[in-house]
């Protein structure tokens, strides 16, 4: 289990949002300005940006809400196993059709039909939960059971923030939103890349790109299935960087990838290639179909959720036929469209419904839950909230394990907001904060301190609340609760204008975790002897 870092020092409240801010520190800053320190050293630092929770290992402690009755979730399943064996999935490659006609299921070209008693022994083997270890043991996470672990947006094409404006994806936005990743506590696994950063020649992106994730985080690192290439040199990066051995990193999982289906019915090669050399190495799979109702899937949300599991189900027999017990969980992207216009739309109630049941299926093929917090919203304004919000609840009441997206997604997932980084952030710490186990004891109850006060008294001076006011409630780092007067004498900031502040000073505060430096030179190595042999190949 992940260990808490030191509790922090004393802040008073003035000291939740620092008035002054200094701009970032640039990358290509002196050396004195860029010291690497300890992670410790973000949260416990005088004058840090905001107080926030430490790191901990997150656990649901709410019942999952189930839309469904148990007939309804066996009329699913058999929904499901009739697609997998009347109509088939097609498999476009050549090594998963063949090792599925070795496993008994019917191959008619690319397309595969699967016995439904198959299906369920694979799913037999796979575990209900694992643990993955990154390069700094102390960020371990778990996923399954009750556990809840959150990452960044991951994959937009574009990056915006107030005082910049919306722009395409490069390394430098990319390394900044590592560096916000890095330093919340309430983020607890590196996803995809935060922006994609096309100033990078796709050849030779990847190799950049680890080797700042690797090195500008110590958290557990996603790798994209896109190549025998990528795969294969990122699967290399994450051995390296954990100093581990061949043997060791295949005896434990330290990686994962996620992989989307071709909805409907199809899962393509780089993604069935890359999830294939994970399962080989013993690392797990993250298999998430993206069925939007009424586009890609039945308009129904039940019929969209069929197929949605038909088609992970597929994927994850295919990967336990490979690596019998190997880690792998069900990702749910099932939302509906807009039929006015085709756009996708989220955190809709139809979403929070699919994924509730979705959760169910999870629970009855007793697999690991992935979903995401979404929003269509173009900017970080009344709408990303609450269609947020909903996508959080979503995730909560589900009992989703891993959170994609969790911090920072606008525009549909094509743009990464720095200020909704900020403001996920402090969503996400409240639901953390949520979670807080109750207690019923004497102390809890206070019919002592009920006594004390009597009727018409007040409980701000007697001894129980003064013992406890400081850790009774969350406080947050980012609301403002002053009144209209004296929130307009201070500038009248919003809360947008907050968050960037807050950004602005944690970028300025970032300290790189620590690396070994004769492991940091093998990296840096490996990056340049791939890079001098040309990277992933590419037809430009």
């Amino acid at each position: 289990m992940p260990k808490d870092p030191p509790p922090e020092p004393e802040m008073t409240s003035d000291m939740l949002v620092t008035e002054a801010v200094a701009e970032a520190v640039p990358d290509e800053a002196p050396a004195r300005l860029r010291k690497r320190g300890g992670r410790a050293g973000n949260t416990r630092r005088g004058g840090a940006a905001i107080r926030q929770l430490p790191w901990t290992d997150v656990i649901n402690t709410d019942r999952p809400t189930e839309p469904l009755p148990p007939e309804g979730v066996a009329a699913i399943h058999d929904g499901a196993m009739r697609v997998l064996e009347e109509i088939g999935i097609e498999f476009l490659h050549p090594e998963a059709i063949e090792r599925l006609r070795e496993a008994g299921c019917k191959v008619e070209g690319e397309n595969v039909r699967m016995d439904r008693d198959f299906v369920m022994e694979m799913l037999g083997k796979a575990p209900r939960e694992f643990t993955l270890t990154p390069r700094n043991p102390d960020r371990a996470i778990t996923i399954g059971g009750r556990h809840m672990v959150f990452g960044n947006i991951s994959s937009p094409p574009n990056c915006s923030d107030i005082e910049r404006g919306r722009r395409s994806g490069n390394r430098h936005d990319y390394r900044e939103l590592l560096k916000l990743l890095q330093y919340f506590n309430c983020i607890h696994f590196a996803g995809g890349y935060p922006v994609e950063p096309i100033d990078i020649h796709p050849s030779i992106r990847h190799l950049d790109c680890l080797f700042d994730k690797l090195t500008l985080t110590d958290k557990v690192a996603h790798a994209y299935a896109l190549g025998t290439e990528r795969m294969e040199d990122v699967i290399e990066m994450v051995r390296i960087a954990g100093g581990l051995s061949h043997e060791a990193f295949d005896a434990a999982p330290h990686m994962y990838t996620n992989i989307n289906s071709t909805s409907p019915l199809k899962h393509d090669w780089p993604m069935l290639d890359g999830a294939m050399r994970l399962a080989r190495r013993g690392q797990p799979t993250i298999v998430t179909p993206f069925t939007l109702a009424g586009a890609m899937a039945p308009v129904t949300m039940v019929g969209a959720v069929t197929q949605s599991i038909a088609e992970a189900l597929a994927a994850i027999a295919l990967l336990q036929w490979i690596k019998p017990g190997v880690g792998v969980g069900i990702g749910t992207f099932t939302s509906n469209v807009d039929m006015k216009t085709g756009a996708p739309a989220f955190g809709t109630p139809d979403y929070v419904r699919a994924t509730q049941i979705t959760g169910q299926m999870a629970r009855f093929y007793q697999l690991p839950l992935r979903s995401s917090n979404t929003c269509a919203a173009n900017t970080p304004d009344n709408q990303a909230t609450w269609e947020s919000m909903m996508s959080m609840w979503a995730a909560v009441t589900s009992g989703t394990n891993m959170v994609y997206h969790a911090a920072g997604w606008l525009e549909g997932g094509l743009c990464a907001s720095y200020e909704k980084f900020v403001m996920d952030c402090e969503v996400l710490q409240q639901f953390i904060s949520y979670f807080e186990p109750l207690t019923t004891g004497p102390d809890d109850i206070a019919v002592d301190a009920i006594r004390e006060v009597g009727p018409g008294g007040h409980f701000f001076g007697i001894q129980h609340t003064q013992d406890r006011y400081e850790t009774a409630f969350y406080s947050p780092f980012l609301s403002d609760w002053s009144n209209f007067e004296n929130w307009e004498e201070r500038g009248a900031v919003t809360t947008v204008e907050r968050a960037n502040k807050v950004c602005k000073q944690i970028l300025a505060e970032y300290e790189e975790p620590p690396m070994d430096e004769g492991i940091r030179e093998e990296l840096e190595a490996f990056v340049e002897k791939r890079k001098r042999e040309g990277g992933a190949p590419t037809d430009f």
